[in-house]
């Protein structure tokens, strides 16, 4: 095999000297034997090849390998090769400025760490083949971007909106972010302060130039404004608002573009409309420029722009830095001259050019004007009237794209530097690389506006409609107006929906507190949403719900300043939100509008089917005189007792709302014509199959209902019989209930009359003293008694003593007036007297003598007395153990 290969080599070299006498002489050769890199490639793959042709056929991994290493021949042929391998591949790693001790066995790991290095040492070789191969096809990297003194030199940020083909078409330009660290917040310089507070814009004008309706006197008396109480610590629009209610005054509308009337009336002049005499551009080298920063020579541009027929306008923005963003830069460019304005020096005297901005015998042209529009206003309280937009030119001629640089380059044979497009326009002073490239956005554009207007009379032969159409498009977008972005407890929603996930309740409910937490820092430190808390990092705290706050700092790469000097606030919101309950977004989003989840309704109907189901479209509007009189009262257990079972012909509910019916009477329907009944005829034939099982006979065909061999026949009588024999069971429950109940009113007065009757028989105390006095024939002697003696139970009934008869003439009946007759009254406590009581002695007798548990009147005197009870001494008690 190595013969074999000695012996390919040598035809190799011999067959490149052979070609190397033919080729020229004075060519040097790249290496000794190969005159250029393809020789070199061609030869370099062969060998490649028939090395692994070669290393196919050694023996494979496994049995056959350990047979062949078990020959020591083999042994040593495999190691003295291993060896050179090494050697080669450290000679390799060493020349790239790799680790390249391979052959280290003191060590244990040595195999690991071995890999490792060939490992590494690939990394690197193979990234400096690729640098290798850029540089070889013109991509430079070592290439710095053109920076600013002072200024570190930022990192490429690879996408593709920074990347643009090249005319060649082998490798894509990428554009460099240049961006200021250490630049001074020019929010601070504002005579202004900017008003982030969460209520509608109002306009900042207070002089309107150029006007055919005044401003209202809401907006031209600033002074006024000024000196209203209610702006004290109250927003702008607040502050106008509270005004207007105090004082009544009449407004138009605040909020109203102040220009609407002008731009509505604005006629295009017939000079506009002509096909145009293209004006070439100057160069760039040949045409001044001037930096503006003063308001003297802010007075003095707007002067020579009110003298122009046309002038171009462009602006520089950024907004990574502030919430409602900043316009850094201005360029105006005429025929003749070029201007730069520092707007952030000038941003409270800008309203200055409102009297060439409003101009409407001069023409401004911008290219994609519509943030443009919305800055001026926001900023500066500018508005452009007589507007052409090259933007709306390029999409009614149908270009390929309609981007400003394509414009250049299609029209002004102009490659844009578009590396400064990312740029913080905040940076003063300016470099002047970025002055350039502010310069050449407005240099060509009043040439590309002729050309652009002359093509698009070409393009319509020569008629006026396509051009008219962008003079419209332009000046629907001269009447935009700037609207704050206003923060509602929906605002988090259009965000949630953007990136296309599904959040369950605590996830949702996260996403929604941390939206809220990022507008109200957002406002308060004047910095973007984006610079606070990006929306991708939002998302990943909102899905992971961390519990900890460095997991909140781990969700976050790089982390803003502002979440890692507030993450414990974050934290807080975090575990609120898992404290929610865990519920589908579906769901949730139901009970927040105030809608509950679709569940089944309990139907109690009694039918042969379950018409719970049955849609409203599919329930007929019944007439109200076919209406039921009693509804959903079939089952019901508090059902009157007066109730006519005829009337109960449906179980539909009656409608609420009856404005809408139309009653037919019997001569409204004789009334019909033969057209009218055969439509009414075809419209009953194509009724719901299923409503002849619904519980209503008004829900079947008069035809059908009547005919004793149909199945709606059959159903709707049953349902009826089934119903009313319901009904008359529950009518006869209760007729027997209230039956049994007179019974047994009729027996309690039966009883109570009866023992009244019984009542008066009974012979009251005087006159059984009476009458015992005539059967004696003497009163009885009175007992006497002690007071506080109980009467002394007798033994025996003894008869009273007879007294000595008396004569008739000696007789004197007891006198009942000298007693208290206070004792035989009701209620009363019977005491012990000494006067007579002709009733006691047979009553406590009885009393006395009555069977029953005798009492311990004792028991109950004693201070301290405890019931006998059994003794618990000795007791075990099932105590629990420890």
């Amino acid at each position: 095999m190595m013969d074999s290969s000695k012996n390919k080599d040598a035809s190799n070299s011999g067959g490149q000297d052979s070609s190397s006498d033919t080729t020229e002489d004075d060519k040097p050769e790249l290496c000794p034997g190969f005159k250029d890199a393809d020789a070199f490639v061609k030869y370099g793959l062969g060998a490649v090849l028939s090395a692994t042709k070669a290393s196919a056929g050694l023996p494979q991994a496994g049995d056959e390998f350990d047979f062949y290493r078990s020959f020591p021949g083999f042994q040593e042929f495999c190691e003295s090769q291993g060896d050179k391998l090494l050697i080669c591949m450290s000679q390799i790693m060493q020349h790239h400025g790799c680790r390249s001790h391979l052959r280290d066995r003191s060590k244990l790991t040595g195999l690991e760490e071995r890999f490792d290095l060939v490992v590494d040492s690939n990394d690197v070789i193979l990234e400096r083949v690729g640098m290798l191969l850029d540089e070889a096809d013109g991509v430079n990297r070592s290439q710095q971007p053109v920076m600013p003194a002072g200024f570190q030199p930022p990192k490429i940020v690879v996408s593709s909106w920074n990347r643009k083909g090249s005319s060649s078409g082998s490798r894509s330009e990428t554009f460099k972010l240049l961006h200021a660290k250490n630049v001074a917040r020019p929010q601070l310089k504002f005579k202004e302060k900017v008003d982030n507070s969460n209520t509608p814009f109002i306009p900042k004008i207070f002089i309107k130039p150029n006007a055919i309706k005044p401003l209202p006197s809401y907006f031209s008396n600033k002074q006024i404004r000024k000196e209203r109480p209610e702006d004290l610590d109250v927003p702008a629009a607040l502050a106008d608002f509270i005004h207007q209610q105090r004082t009544r005054e009449h407004v138009d509308d605040m909020f109203a573009h102040p220009y609407q009337f002008e731009i509505d009336h604005l006629t295009i002049t017939d000079s506009l409309l002509l096909k145009p005499e293209p004006q070439m551009y100057k160069e760039l080298s040949e045409t001044k420029l001037t930096y503006i920063d003063t308001l003297e020579e802010l007075v003095t541009l707007n002067e020579k722009l009110c003298k122009q027929n046309e002038f171009a306008v462009d602006l520089e923005h950024h907004s990574y830095r502030s919430f409602l963003g900043i316009t850094c830069l201005m360029q105006i460019s005429t025929r003749e001259e070029d201007f730069i304005i520092d707007t952030l020096e000038l941003r409270s005297e800008m309203y200055i050019l409102n009297e060439s901005f409003t101009d409407p015998a001069i023409v401004k042209v911008f290219h994609g004007a519509d943030s443009d529009i919305e800055w001026l206003q926001r900023d500066f309280g500018l508005y452009i009237v007589n507007l052409f937009d090259t933007h709306q030119a390029s999409r009614a001629l149908n270009l390929a794209r309609h981007s400003l640089d394509h414009l250049l380059k299609h029209y002004c044979n102009v490659d844009a530097d578009k590396r400064y497009q990312l740029a913080d326009w905040r940076i003063r002073p300016l470099p002047e690389e970025m002055v350039q490239y502010a310069r050449s956005d407005t240099h060509y554009l009043l040439y590309i506006y002729d050309r652009m207007r002359a093509q698009l009379l070409d393009f319509n032969h020569g008629q006026l409609g396509l051009l008219q159409s962008v003079w419209n498009k332009s000046k629907d977008i001269s009447l935009k107006k700037y609207i704050k972005p206003i923060y509602t407890e929906d605002s988090y929603l259009e965000v949630q929906r953007k990136q296309k996930k599904s959040y369950n309740t605590q996830q949702l409910a996260a996403f929604r507190l941390l939206f809220a937490w990022r507008d109200k820092l957002a406002r308060q430190e004047d910095e973007s949403t984006g610079y606070v808390l990006p929306t991708h990092m939002m998302n990943k705290i909102s899905e992971e719900l961390p519990k900890e706050p460095q997991g909140i700092i781990a969700c976050c790469n790089p982390v803003p300043p502002l979440v890692r000097q507030q993450v414990n606030e974050l934290h807080l919101l975090v575990q609120q939100a898992r404290e929610m309950p865990l519920l589908k977004a579906e769901i949730a989003a139901q009970k927040k509008k105030g809608l509950t989840p679709v569940k089944k309704p309990e139907v109690t109907l009694f039918g042969p089917h379950d018409t719970s189901r049955v849609s409203e479209s599919d329930i007929p509007q019944f007439l109200s005189h076919e209406m039921p009189v009693k509804q959903g009262t079939l089952f019901s257990e508090e059902m009157d007792l007066d109730i006519d079972v005829n009337k109960l012909r449906s179980l539909m509910a009656k409608p609420k709302i009856t404005i809408f019916e139309e009653v037919v009477t019997k001569k409204a329907e004789d009334s019909l014509s033969g057209t009218q009944m055969k439509a009414r005829r075809i419209i009953e034939s194509f009724e719901n199959p299923f409503r002849m099982y619904l519980p209503s006979d008004v829900h079947v065909n008069k035809n059908a209902k009547f005919d004793p061999n149909s199945k709606i026949f059959e159903i709707s009588k049953r349902w009826k019989l089934q119903s009313i024999e319901q009904q008359q069971k529950e009518l006869e429950a209760k007729k027997k209930a209230k039956e049994e109940a007179r019974k047994v009113t009729e027996e309690r007065k039966k009883a109570k009359k009866s023992y009244q009757e019984s009542l008066q028989d009974v012979a009251t105390v005087r006159q059984q003293a009476a009458e015992s006095g005539k059967a004696v024939g003497k009163k009885r002697d009175r007992v006497p008694s002690e007071g506080g003696e109980s009467t002394p139970k007798p033994t025996k009934k003894t008869k009273p003593p007879q007294p000595e008869a008396a004569s008739a003439d000696t007789f004197t009946p007891f006198d009942y007036s000298q007693s208290q007759l206070k004792v035989f009254s009701s209620g009363a406590k019977a005491k012990d007297s000494t006067q007579f009581d002709p009733y006691r002695q047979g009553h406590d007798s009885k009393k006395k003598f009555s069977k029953g548990p005798k009492s311990n009147p004792g028991a109950g005197n004693r201070s301290m007395s405890y019931m006998a009870a059994k003794s618990n001494r000795g007791f075990r008690h099932n105590w629990p153990k420890r």
